[in-house]
C-alpha cells in the first residue's frame, strides 16, 4: 500500500500528537485515526481538547484547537510492532527537526515504543518527560489504538486529560 497519511500541523500549535505510525485503514481513507475500534477522537473530546468529538474525515479541524497530527514512521502497517527499530532510527533526526520547525510548546507521543527508540532511552513513564524533543516539552501517553486494551477508556482520557491541564497552565501562563 503506498498511500501517505498527511501531516495536519501548522507553527506554533499547543500539541502535536504523535501516533507510531498510521494504520491501514486511516492510510487508505486519508484520515488520521480513522479505524473503527480507535478512541483517539473520542478520547480527545472527554479530555477536554475539543468541545465535541471530531469525526475522522473531520481530521483537519484540530487545528482549531491548536493540535496538530504526525505520525512517526509514515509506512502503514496492520500493528505497529511491524515496524523495525532501523525504521525509527533512520527517521530520528528528520523527526525530530520536523517538530522544531513547528514550534509545538508541547508533544505527545501515543504509546512509548517511538519515543523509546528516538530517545534512546528503554523505561519511560508515562506523562511528562525530563527531556525536550525538538525544543518542545514531551508528554507519553497511552496509544488509542482499538488494538490497546491494556488501557480503559477512562484511563485514556485520565492520562490525556493531564495533558489538556499542563496545556491550560501554559495558555493562562
Amino acid at each position: 500500500m503506498s498511500e501517505k497519511l498527511e501531516d495536519i500541523l501548522a507553527g506554533q500549535l499547543a500539541v502535536i500528537f504523535c501516533g507510531i505510525n498510521p494504520g491501514m485503514t486511516a492510510a487508505a481513507q486519508g484520515h488520521h485515526f480513522a479505524g473503527r475500534g480507535n478512541r483517539f477522537w473520542r478520547t480527545l473530546h472527554l479530555a477536554g481538547f475539543t468541545p465535541e468529538q471530531v469525526r475522522p474525515e473531520n481530521d483537519r479541524t484540530i487545528l482549531s484547537y491548536q493540535c496538530g497530527l504526525t505520525a512517526v514512521v509514515e509506512r502503514p502497517t496492520a500493528s505497529a510492532d511491524q515496524l523495525s527499530l532501523h525504521e525509527f532510527s533512520a527517521i530520528a533526526a528528520g523527526f525530530e527537526q520536523k517538530i522544531a520547525r513547528h514550534a509545538p510548546c508541547f508533544v505527545a507521543f501515543l504509546g512509548k515504543a517511538a519515543y523509546c527508540a528516538l530517545s534512546g532511552q528503554r523505561d519511560i513513564a508515562w506523562g511528562l518527560q525530563p527531556k525536550t524533543f525538538g525544543n518542545a516539552t514531551v508528554w507519553v501517553l497511552p496509544n488509542p489504538s482499538g488494538r490497546n486494551r491494556g488501557f480503559s477508556l477512562e484511563q485514556l482520557v485520565t492520562a490525556y486529560r493531564e495533558l489538556r491541564l499542563a496545556v491550560d497552565e501554559i495558555r493562562r501562563g
